[in-house]
């Protein structure tokens, strides 16, 4: 099994009053969370703990046995990816539930973004725009696409990722965890190296930094909580225009195993 070494990194920024994202490393379930909460008001934060909660709390009670999942909804993914949609979905469902229950939260909603690791395979699974990346060899990979209206427009063609950058529609969401009845989650799978870094964001980093800037902080031989935290104070550097987080892990060669 692979060693990972992780660290988080959360402001509020310097225009923001309070801070509605929320993020979250077990180490036991090698379960790695980024929620970007919206709805102001302190309800953001309201939707982005309440997901992260339901989401490890779900796949803990699989790992103990307190919880099963019968069948593979998505043959084409593996166990612990369909895990992790299906813990998505239950968040988004748990989020939908407190806002039928107390009327003062309608509008609130979070973006998602989660990395699980099962051996040498990383499961991710986000909804919304905060976002996975891997730096491998020096070189930085975007791994998930946003869900926004923006992004939607340069994939269609319309627009160029230059003009989306300063677009005044750049952070409307058209996916969100409270946003809709259904929810649609990607998920992709891919497989880890030793030495891989892993960085999940949500959008107060990729607002602030292109990433060009964001992959020569992530190429510095740092450990996670030195790369997290300058991420953080670079996002804050710029403008800090909306809460950033930022949690790093590094993957560092196969775990010793113990003697028969």
């Amino acid at each position: 099994m692979l060693r990972v070494s992780a660290w988080g990194t959360s402001d509020r920024g310097l225009a923001r009053t309070h801070n509605e994202d929320c993020f979250e490393i077990d180490v036991e379930q090698r379960l790695y969370l980024v929620a970007d909460g919206m709805g102001g008001h302190r309800h953001g934060e309201v939707a982005s703990r309440l997901a992260v909660d339901t989401i490890r709390g779900f796949l803990g009670r699989v790992a103990g046995g307190d919880a099963t999942m019968p069948s593979l909804p998505e043959p084409r993914l593996g166990r612990q990816a369909n895990l992790l949609k299906m813990a998505l979905r239950l968040a988004h469902d748990e989020v939908m539930r407190a806002i039928r229950a107390d009327p003062r939260l309608a509008g609130m909603g979070t973006t998602v973004v989660a990395l699980s690791l099962d051996g040498s395979t990383a499961s991710v699974a986000h909804v919304g725009d905060s976002r996975a990346y891997r730096v491998r060899g020096g070189a930085l990979q975007l791994l998930t696409q946003d869900h926004t209206w923006v992004n939607e427009q340069v994939t269609a063609g319309f627009l160029s990722h230059d003009q989306a950058r300063i677009h005044p529609l750049k952070n409307v969401v058209t996916r969100a965890l409270g946003g809709e009845s259904r929810l649609e989650v990607d998920v992709l799978e891919v497989e880890v190296e030793p030495g891989d870094l892993y960085l999940l964001c949500s959008d107060g980093l990729t607002t602030m930094l292109s990433d060009d800037e964001i992959e020569r902080y992530a190429r510095d031989d740092g450990s996670p909580q030195q790369i997290s935290r300058a991420l953080v104070e670079a996002a804050n550097r710029r403008g800090g225009l909306d809460n950033v987080t930022v949690v790093a892990l590094r993957t560092e060669g196969e775990e010793p195993q113990p003697n028969p």
